[in-house]
């Protein structure tokens, strides 16, 4: 599901359910960052790292440890770019060559109605309000939970550019629906704050692809050298 919404250049590897049986190991530096989480926190930490190493593997590089580094963004070996997501029965990581892509976030989330209040708190006025036309348009996807998808991608592209926090009223999100397949579509997000400096260039906005399915709602931002 994540491979559709990403360039070639990057590989993607997920998994539906968190079940141990099929799962690399942990690595001691990563089991005691779990020695104490309950059961589904564990199975879910070492599911998504589980992919991580079969991605490394079809890159070439040596599976190794995915330790969480500022603000708990992972901290990818040498040389890689990447994501990480899970929730509830599926998870997902994705790694390019830092010289394919400057950056790129994953996200994905049940395809349900966010809790109230929710969405008051991460959607800007003009947000809600095209959030409330694709609602009429096609009330068969969750509309506010997929603009919160898509906030968790633009800020997982973000923070390994800047360093710094994005809040979810700090980029602009809009939504657009392939108009041969009503669940899936392309997303831009434009920057309100100064935006990172990329091949010389500082950028306005960042895009990328959505897509609604088995029970699910992922959202996938790249991020070009130029």
């Amino acid at each position: 599901m994540i491979e559709d919404l990403l360039p070639e250049t990057v590989v993607a590897v997920e998994a539906y359910g968190t079940d141990d049986t099929g799962h690399s190991p942990l690595y001691p530096e990563e089991e005691a960052l779990v020695a104490r989480a309950v059961d589904k926190r564990r199975r879910e930490f070492t599911a998504v790292r589980s992919c991580a190493r079969r991605a490394m593997r079809k890159l070439g590089v040596p599976p190794q440890p995915v330790l969480p580094g500022e603000r708990g963004a992972p901290r990818w070996p040498t040389g890689l770019v990447g994501s990480m997501t899970h929730c509830d029965g599926y998870c997902a990581a994705v790694l390019a060559r830092a010289g394919d892509l400057a950056s790129l976030g994953i996200d994905a989330e049940p395809d349900g109605p966010l809790p109230d209040g929710v969405l008051s708190a991460v959607a800007l006025p003009g947000e809600a309000e095209r959030l409330g036309r694709l609602a009429g348009e096609r009330p068969d996807v969750h509309w506010d939970r997929l603009l919160f998808s898509a906030k968790e991608s633009v800020y997982k592209a973000w923070f390994p550019l800047t360093g710094q926090w994005l809040d979810f009223a700090e980029a602009d999100i809009e939504i657009t629906v392939d108009p041969g397949d009503g669940r899936r579509g392309r997303l831009r997000a434009d920057l309100l704050v100064p935006g990172p400096t990329v091949g010389g260039r500082r950028l306005t906005h960042f895009t990328g692809e959505w897509t609604a399915r088995r029970g699910l709602v992922a959202t996938a931002i790249t991020v070009p050298h130029t």
